[in-house]
């Protein structure tokens, strides 16, 4: 597996290279902006682990070029800023996760691993469908209406926890275990704003609407009526 470490304090730099390397990864390590967002826009990598305040090119921009370029490549924010806006912002421009430093190893592999997992898809042909809209989980291909959405690894495995318990009211705490492995505190909207920017590509433009929000308890994906 090969991974981008894009990270430009020294120290953190060399131990990050040398943990993941121990760990059994092909590790590029990129010490500025500009080198990662070329590295990132030009090779092919299974994950990248990504600073935010970098020299030249922030992290912020090299997530949105990705995502711009419909590049679906994992990315894991690992930074110092740790204010609810900064994780917001992250999860708005597509990453699919996001760890504050200081932090054990121990659980940055962890969550590697997670990431990498989800990457992979599962060897069978099964398909789910509602209405007009279908997902292939070997291709990773979404359809609606028989137009192609590119969504991130997050969003895929956001819609498709819905799709598989379509129907049902999914509270926002079942979400982030299912999909993110881990609790969000009850105060962010962090859940809230993964759901917005799936509705924004499988909802806006199309009918009939399919994701729900369920005031006070959570959301649902179903066609109305049904």
């Amino acid at each position: 597996m090969r991974l981008l470490v894009v990270e430009d304090e020294l120290k953190s730099g060399d131990y990050l290279k040398q943990g993941l390397g121990e760990a059994g990864f092909q590790v590029s390590l990129a010490r500025n902006g500009l080198d990662g967002h070329h590295l990132a826009m030009t090779e092919n990598f299974d994950l990248i682990i990504l600073d935010i305040m970098l020299p030249d090119v922030d992290g912020w921009r090299i997530l949105q070029s990705l995502r711009e370029n419909q590049s679906n490549t994992p990315v894991l924010f690992l930074t110092a800023r740790d204010s609810v806006e900064d994780r917001v912002k992250g999860l708005e421009l597509g990453a699919d996760d996001y760890l504050v430093k200081p932090f054990a190893f121990a659980e940055l592999l962890a969550r590697v691993r997670t990431l990498l997992r989800r990457g992979i898809s599962p060897k069978q042909t099964e398909k789910l469908s509602i209405a007009n809209l279908h997902l292939d989980l070997l291709s990773r291909n979404v359809l609606r209406d028989d137009k192609k959405i590119v969504l991130t690894q997050k969003e895929f495995a956001l819609l498709e926890l819905l799709i598989r318990r379509q129907g049902e009211v999914l509270p926002r705490s079942l979400i982030a275990s299912q999909v993110w492995d881990m609790n969000f505190d009850s105060d962010t909207n962090v859940i809230d704003v993964a759901i917005r920017r799936l509705r924004a590509k499988i909802d806006d433009n199309f009918e009939p609407k399919l994701i729900h929000t369920i005031r006070g308890m959570g959301y649902k994906l179903e066609v109305e009526g049904d």
